[in-house]
């Protein structure tokens, strides 16, 4: 009881803690995703003012430069447009970013051609050049680190070469480009570190989010296992204690009677002692989570299975329910590897509608038993299972020969026994 009450305090508290692997993930990249938001804005922000600086330089620059350069105003701009589209709507921003920056080394590579035979002058800066810190502060958006390096250190010098080739390469423009060229590293190098430090922060915030639930998880479930056997020596004390009493001193029919009935529901109680011990939230889950507790219960038990379970979308039951069904069947799974060495061990989880009604069959190809025969003070049958199944309204059936023992676990809605 007190493993089960170990494996499964995650399990009944899903709104204080996560439930699954998934659950954590997504816990543990809260404050990573919202900066990636925010850094995706402030670069769009910034690049729309710079893009639209060079969308005006290269308007003017359009006259004078050959019939073809439209293509290439097309080439570099429409990616900037989508990849500025992308951050501000926060989706595919690091595609279009990635495209952009391909698309501007492109032009680049180009532009020598394109501007070949015009006067060029060191203190007139060519529209390409307004766009070079937008190239390297996509790649902080687009590539992961040694990618960003490479591109804000890539791009500025790329630009000092194509400058130089379009100005053929005449020793006077030396003093710009080498201004122009260490403007861009500077400027990279900042927009890239911030970016590497805001992400860094973000992910240990997230680390230490992910921690601090899973020590939750964990006080949680010591406080609950602690609490259970606190209850149980309670229920101990009161009920079974109180029962034995009862049966040693009973002397008439009527005081075995009510000594029998006091002994069963003292039973009912202990079987049911996780629920009285802090069960969790009664909320309904689905039949799928009914079988995933069996399954992890199985592994727990050395005995890893996959269980078959069958269901309507919507079918949903309470918790308690799902909880005792889980349990009364990690029971039959103890009984089947222990007396019957796990032979042909299968569970299956079977859901109806109209109405409600879950049944979970535990089957094995063991010997078998008769389930007359089973000695009272056993309560691996009496009290785990069919006392468990009867105190939250269902019903528990054995059968058991040569071929094999099932154990038949059923509830239904609206029925209580």
């Amino acid at each position: 009881m007190t493993a089960d009450r170990d494996r499964t305090v995650p399990q009944t508290a899903p709104v204080r803690i996560p439930q699954t692997r998934e659950d954590v993930a997504q816990l543990g990249s809260f404050t990573r995703t919202r900066v990636e938001r925010i850094i995706g804005i402030v670069i769009a922000v910034g690049c729309m003012a710079l893009g639209a600086q060079g969308f005006v330089a290269a308007l003017d620059a359009s006259a004078e430069l050959p019939g073809w350069h439209p293509a290439l105003e097309f080439v570099v701009f429409i990616p900037l447009v989508l990849m500025l589209a992308a951050c501000f709507a926060g989706r595919g921003q690091r595609v279009f970013s990635g495209l952009f920056v391909v698309a501007y080394t492109v032009g680049m590579i180009l532009w020598p051609i394109a501007a070949a035979g015009l006067p060029a002058a060191p203190s007139a800066e060519p529209w390409m050049f307004y766009l070079i810190n937008i190239g390297t502060a996509a790649a902080v958006i687009a590539f992961p680190l040694p990618g960003q390096i490479g591109v804000t250190i890539g791009i500025p010098l790329l630009w000092g070469v194509v400058r130089f080739a379009q100005a053929g390469w005449d020793v006077s423009f030396t003093v710009s480009v080498v201004l122009d060229v260490s403007f861009a590293l500077i400027f990279g190098a900042i927009v890239l570190t911030l970016g590497a430090l805001f992400r860094t922060a973000a992910v240990r915030v997230d680390r230490a989010r992910a921690n601090a639930v899973t020590s939750y998880a964990a006080a949680a479930s010591i406080a609950a296992t602690e609490q259970e056997r606190v209850d149980v020596g309670a229920l101990m004390h009161d009920s079974v204690l109180a029962a034995l009493l009862a049966v040693d001193h009973a002397d008439s029919p009527r005081e075995r009677t009510l000594a029998v009935s006091m002994a069963r529901e003292a039973l009912t109680r202990l079987a049911n002692a996780e629920r009285d011990a802090g069960m969790g939230p009664e909320a309904p889950v689905s039949c799928a989570s009914i079988a995933e507790s069996i399954e992890v219960s199985a592994a727990e038990l050395g005995h890893p299975l996959q269980v078959d379970h069958v269901h309507p979308r919507e079918l949903r039951v309470p918790g308690v329910v799902a909880r005792a069904l889980a349990l009364a069947a990690t029971q039959a799974i103890s009984n089947a590897i222990q007396h019957a060495d796990a032979v042909g061990l299968r569970v299956g989880v079977t859901g109806y509608e109209d109405p409600d009604r879950v049944t979970v069959r535990v089957r094995d190809h063991g010997p078998g038993f008769d389930p007359g025969a089973v000695a009272p003070d056993r309560l691996g049958i009496s009290a785990s299972i069919v006392a468990r199944m009867a105190a939250v309204g269902g019903r528990a059936t054995i059968t058991s020969g040569g071929t094999g023992t099932e154990v038949a676990l059923e509830w239904m809605e609206g029925v209580v026994e």
